[in-house]
């Protein structure tokens, strides 16, 4: 089954590339992502949430960890000024972990499936766009499928399929609970945006410019040279980078990665070309941000295999006059260590 290879939580970050396109560049929004999973394989915890905002990972759980988690520097000031506030968001990721495993097995009888890998996924968010008009959604999703979605214009829940029009029935019956549902997607969901905004612009209004470098590999089969230029660390986030040959943008045997987010709520990107060594000081990477005061012309390194005599022999030597004056060798071994909630109140299914 194809869903048994794939990485547990890219499962959910494709969640959210498909609810990006939903809003705009120039608004912000706030989303929240859940996967529950039975018979979880390889190690992979059976719950996962991830939090975001905007295109920036705010916070993370998993019944692995156990606790709620800052994924952005900004987001550690909250809760310094806050000292309860990931206790709390914590505490109620536990109260959803169990209420989603008690879901899985409801639907599991429901759709009268065996025992196995089965999927249970609920996201939800508002937006605040430029104009400030406000929009939301809240939805789960059964089996990668949509399962029962919310309209807050009318308080009703809409279910494509049979087995979850029992759900619709239960939730429909609630309208308490639909009305705080609507009041949170429209008000406490834009709360918390204001209330991030003042964190995450105090972090990002800096002067800092982006820093660009350009490294290079030798292709041995065909003598030719790839070369890649980095740019990490700008915001905002738009900016405009190529290679040029001679002055002039060229678009031949380059490729772009897409523009990313740091931890820090900066951006970082990458672009490269593949070119013939003999015509490498006709190139550079050219980079236009709002952060640089002119744009930057960055030339090619000559690619490091090329140096990689030169570079032994001074290896060589160093080691040599180190074990003369020292007498013995010393080896390092490095370590490498390796609001939220949608509408506080969970109504099982």
């Amino acid at each position: 089954m194809a869903l048994r290879s794939a990485p547990f939580l890219l499962l959910v970050l494709v969640a959210v590339a498909l609810r990006e396109s939903c809003f705009g560049a120039s608004s912000h929004s706030l989303k929240y992502f859940f996967f529950s999973i039975a018979d979880p394989n390889q190690g992979q915890p059976h719950f996962v949430s991830v939090g975001y905002m905007d295109d920036q990972i705010l916070d993370h759980y998993d019944s692995h960890t156990r606790k709620v988690q800052p994924r952005v520097s900004w987001m550690e000031k909250v809760g310094k000024e806050d000292p309860q506030y990931w206790e709390r968001e914590t505490h109620i990721a536990h109260d959803r972990e169990e209420l989603f495993k008690e879901n899985l097995e409801t639907l599991r009888s429901r759709y009268n499936q065996s025992k196995g890998l089965h999927t249970w996924q609920h996201m939800y968010g508002c937006e605040l766009q430029g104009n400030r008009s406000k929009g939301g959604f809240l939805q789960y999703g059964y089996e990668g499928k949509t399962y029962i979605t919310f309209d807050k214009e009318t308080l009703t829940w809409v279910a494509p399929e049979p087995q979850a029009q029992i759900t619709q029935r239960i939730w429909d019956a609630l309208p308490a609970q639909n009305q705080y549902i609507k009041s949170y997607l429209e008000k406490g969901c834009i709360d918390w945006i204001k209330k991030y905004l003042p964190y995450r612009k105090e972090m990002l209004l800096r002067t800092d410019p982006p820093v660009v470098t350009v490294s290079s590999k030798k292709e041995e089969e065909d003598g030719m040279e790839t070369h890649i230029c980095r740019i990490d660390g700008f915001y905002p986030r738009e900016i405009d980078a190529s290679w040029t040959r001679d002055g002039e943008v060229w678009l031949q045997d380059t490729h772009h990665g897409p523009v990313a987010p740091n931890a820090d709520g900066t951006y970082h990107y990458w672009l490269s070309v593949r070119i013939d060594p003999k015509e490498r000081e006709r190139y550079r990477c050219h980079v236009e941000h709002d952060r640089l005061q002119e744009p930057l012309d960055v030339a090619i390194k000559v690619p490091e295999s090329n140096q990689m005599g030169l570079i032994i022999g001074c290896v060589v030597g160093g080691l040599v006059l180190v074990c003369v004056i020292v007498g013995i060798l010393v080896f390092f071994k490095r370590r490498q260590d390796d609001y939220n909630a949608v509408p506080r109140r969970n109504v099982a299914i």
